[in-house]
This record gives structure tokens, C-alpha cells and sequence, in this order.
């Protein structure tokens, strides 16, 4: 029978208590003294190197890597060859059959079935990082004809100056705004129209195509018909929309006043109640699947610092990116006459705002 000690010499070599002679032992307890006197040799990288905050800010970005794809890719083989990017097209294949946007039929005679394409795209942070991988399933809307596949698709949709006004306004109240996103919005709205749809390429499993019951990205009245869901759930809420803004609804109770503004599926809003902005985000959670973001700080490309004396905004990774665009990120910095940021403070254009 072999015996689990180890020699008299070696346990005392690696800092172990001496046995007496025959002894059997089941474990050998590691001492301090190993991990001390680990081998330089087994040591990745120089020793004699102090950790910065840049090397440790490269292997989070390594670590981080390891969760999401960096690429976007060319076509449907492409993003089939990692599992990052077919996890990404799972999960929005989940979101149609919890949405239940389609079911599998028989194409009716001389039916004409919509083709679908997959859009990859990779969401970056405020950092530039690659945050999350998208994978979105559109139809392609150029295969649609006027009068027969859609009628109507105009829908509203805010204005750059109207979310400044009010951000102007939000910091002439005090309001802190909050953000939230609808995931797969447009997967919320009931389209009139009969439509069918090719199934989507590289997860085919069958030869009948798909009769859609919600709209799908790509459908020339998806706007239209995820507006339309969302403005109905708003009023039935108690919200008045506005009379010249189609996008911005207004809600009173007890005195307190809730205001949201819609840019397609983003949505931010703020009041002079806690209890009122959190009762509203619970409505929404009920109603739509959605991602609460918190506090407003990246809107449409502007970068929004909220604070007590006001509201800055600015632009800074949005000039990174153009740096970077055009090879300029190693350029040095000029200060200039006219600033390019902009500074909403809350006295100055209170009055204006009122």
C-alpha cells in the first residue's frame, strides 16, 4: 500500500512539521512560509515592475474581453463562428417568443413572403469600451409595397432642441431625470396588416414562413405601431401629451408634476416626486420588458452631468471618436475663444425656461 506522507526531508524542506519515523499522515497543512518563498521563476512578468493604474486598467479591459466580442461581423456565417455572438442572436429570438411576435403557418396562395437579415452591432460604454453585443433580426423593408404591405408609418419622434429645453427646465425645477430602455420595442407594437416573414437565416427550422403579429424592426409602420402602443399606455396612465411636442407627456397628481419625454425607445424622465418617478417606473416594468439605467448621463450622443448649481453637457467621446476616426488621438490639445460645452445652470435660464 503506498503511504501519503511525505519524506522527513521534503516536508521539512517546504516548511512542514517534522514526522516521526513510520508516521502516516493524511494532509500536509502548507505553511506561510511556501507562499513567501514562492519561486521568482514561477512569477509571470518583472518582479521588480510596480503594478499602475494603466496595467491594471489593461487587464481589466483582457478580463472584460473575455465576455463579449470585439468584432462585429461581416455576415451570418461570421457571427456563427463565436459563441458570443450566437448567444447575442438567442437572446433575440427569446425576446420574439416571449413577445410572441410570430407564428408558423402556410403561406397563403401567391404570398410573398418579407426576407430578413441579421444586423450586428456592438454597444459601446462611455469609456469606448464594448459593453454588450446586439444581434437584431430586421425585415427588409424595401421588400414592401405601399397599400398592401403597410398604409400608414409616420410616427413623431423629439427634436435635439426640445430634450435640451428640457434639461433647461428639469434644472430650473431641480428634477433629477432618470433613464430607461424598452428592450426590443418595436416587438411591442400591434401592427393592422397581415404580414409574413421568411424565417431568419442560419436558425430555419422549418419550410413555412412566419406570420408576424407584432411589428418587426425593419417594417416601414414599426414606428408607428410601437407609438401608438406606447402613447395609449401613457394616457390610459393619466398622462396628458403635449399640445405641440407629440412626444412629451405630462402628468400631475396631488400637486406633483412627472414628465417624460420619448425618443423612440429611450425614455427619460424626472418629477418633483420620488414616490411619483419610482411608481412610474414600476408601471413601466409591468407593461414593458426594460433595462432601468438610473441616472441621466448619455442621451442621443450628449454626455449629461447632473448636478446641484445646474446641468452640464458636454461631448467629450464624441470628439475621441472623430479624433480617432481621422487619426488625431495623439494630438495636443488648444484652448480656444468659444468653448464647444455647454453649461445649463439653473438661475440663469429659469426665468427664461418659466
Amino acid at each position: 500500500m503506498a503511504s501519503s506522507s511525505l519524506p522527513r526531508q521534503q516536508a521539512q524542506a517546504e516548511g512542514g512539521p517534522a514526522e516521526d519515523a513510520g508516521e502516516v499522515t493524511s494532509e500536509i497543512v502548507p505553511s506561510r512560509q511556501v507562499q513567501r518563498d514562492h519561486p521568482p521563476y514561477r512569477m509571470i512578468g518583472d518582479i521588480h515592475q510596480r503594478v499602475t493604474r494603466s496595467s491594471v486598467a489593461s487587464l481589466a479591459f483582457f478580463s472584460h474581453s473575455a465576455y463579449v466580442a470585439t468584432f462585429e461581423p461581416r455576415d451570418v456565417s461570421h457571427a456563427l463562428s463565436d459563441s458570443n455572438w450566437v448567444n447575442a442572436m438567442h437572446e433575440e429570438l427569446e425576446n420574439f417568443e416571449r413577445n410572441h411576435v410570430w407564428d408558423l403557418v402556410e403561406p397563403p396562395p401567391n404570398c410573398c413572403p418579407i426576407g430578413t437579415k441579421w444586423v450586428f452591432k456592438n454597444k459601446q460604454g462611455e469609456n469606448g469600451m464594448v459593453v454588450w453585443n446586439k444581434a437584431r433580426l430586421v425585415a427588409q423593408g424595401f421588400c414592401q409595397k405601399e397599400g398592401i404591405d403597410y398604409e400608414e408609418t409616420f410616427a413623431p419622434v423629439a427634436r435635439l432642441e426640445a430634450i435640451r429645453i428640457l434639461l433647461a427646465f428639469t434644472a430650473s425645477k431641480g428634477f433629477k431625470l432618470q433613464q430607461i430602455d424598452v428592450k426590443s420595442a418595436f416587438l411591442n407594437g400591434f401592427i393592422e396588416e397581415e404580414a409574413y416573414v421568411r424565417q431568419p437565416p442560419g436558425f430555419e427550422s422549418a419550410r413555412f414562413p412566419d406570420r408576424l403579429r407584432k411589428a418587426l424592426y425593419g417594417l416601414k409602420q414599426a414606428p408607428r405601431a410601437w407609438y401608438a402602443r406606447l402613447k395609449s399606455f401613457l394616457l390610459k396612465s393619466g398622462f396628458v401629451m403635449g399640445s405641440v411636442d407629440k412626444t412629451l407627456f405630462l402628468l400631475s397628481h396631488c400637486g406633483d408634476t412627472l414628465i417624460v419625454q420619448i425618443y423612440v425607445d429611450d425614455i427619460i424622465f424626472g418629477g418633483s416626486s420620488h414616490a411619483l418617478v419610482s411608481s412610474f417606473a414600476e408601471q413601466m416594468s409591468r407593461e414593458f420588458e426594460m433595462s432601468l439605467m438610473g441616472e441621466l448621463q448619455f442621451f442621443l450622443g450628449l454626455q449629461i452631468k447632473q448636478g446641484l448649481k445646474g446641468t452640464f453637457v458636454h461631448q467629450a467621446k464624441y470628439t475621441r471618436d472623430i479624433l480617432k476616426k481621422f487619426n488625431m488621438g495623439d494630438s495636443k490639445p488648444m484652448t480656444t475663444p468659444m468653448s464647444t460645452n455647454t453649461a445649463i445652470d439653473a438661475d440663469e435660464h429659469g426665468e427664461a425656461v418659466d
